[in-house]
Formats: C-alpha cells, structure tokens, sequence
C-alpha cells in the first residue's frame, strides 16, 4: 500500500492487489481517520482486480468517518468486475467513483469550491 499527501487535506491510498492486505490496509487507514479525520481520501484500486465483503465493510466504515467530519471518500481506477460487485451489492450510489486520480482531485476541488456550496 502506498499512501501519499497530496495536499494538506487529500491523501491519495493505493492499494495492494492482495484480498488479505487489503482489508488491512482499509483497517489501517479506518483507525488513522478515526484519529485524525481532516482529509479528503482517494483510494486508488488500479493494482486490484476484485474486492471482498470485509473490504466492503472497510470502505463503507472510513466512507462513515469521512462523512462525519464532511469530507469525501472517491474511488479512482475500478476495474469493471469490480465495480459490478458494486453494483450487485447495491452500493454503486453509495461510493464516489471516478475515471483516474486526476479526475478525483478535481472533484474534491468542485465539492470544496463556494460555487458548488451555493448551488447544493
């Protein structure tokens, strides 16, 4: 895993292809928001191909932190059969997901901008 600041409040978590590693991975990072839960957080699935319910769970309780504190959980790079296991869950609407990391920090950018504030 590998976790990058990109700014003072976007941290960019790149996962691991590995199930088990994942799960620990989102646990890692559920424990390090629940501490500090100031950033915006993208989570990069490039390197995985498909994901488990624990790691569902995982998501679905950093997406809870992150919510708490008003900043933004987006999913970037989901492969296909990935994001069906979204869909078949029904968490598709749930969970931000956009195309690449590029287009993740644009929309951590138009949430925060006071244009969007004003037309929400």
């Amino acid at each position: 895993m590998g976790i990058l600041n990109l700014s003072e409040d976007v941290i960019l978590v790149e996962l691991s292809n590995d199930n088990l590693k994942i799960a620990k991975e989102l646990k890692a990072i559920n424990e390090t928001i629940s501490k500090k839960s100031h950033d915006n957080i993208i989570i990069d699935f490039s390197g995985v191909e498909i994901i488990n319910s624990s790691n569902i769970s995982n998501l679905l309780i950093l997406r809870s932190l992150l919510q708490d504190s008003e900043h933004q959980l987006i999913l970037s790079n989901v492969a296909m059969t990935t994001k069906c296991i979204f869909v078949v869950a029904g968490l598709n609407k749930t969970f931000n997901f956009v195309e690449d990391n590029t287009a993740a920090l644009a929309a951590i950018k138009n949430a925060s901008s006071p244009s969007s504030a004003r037309s929400q």
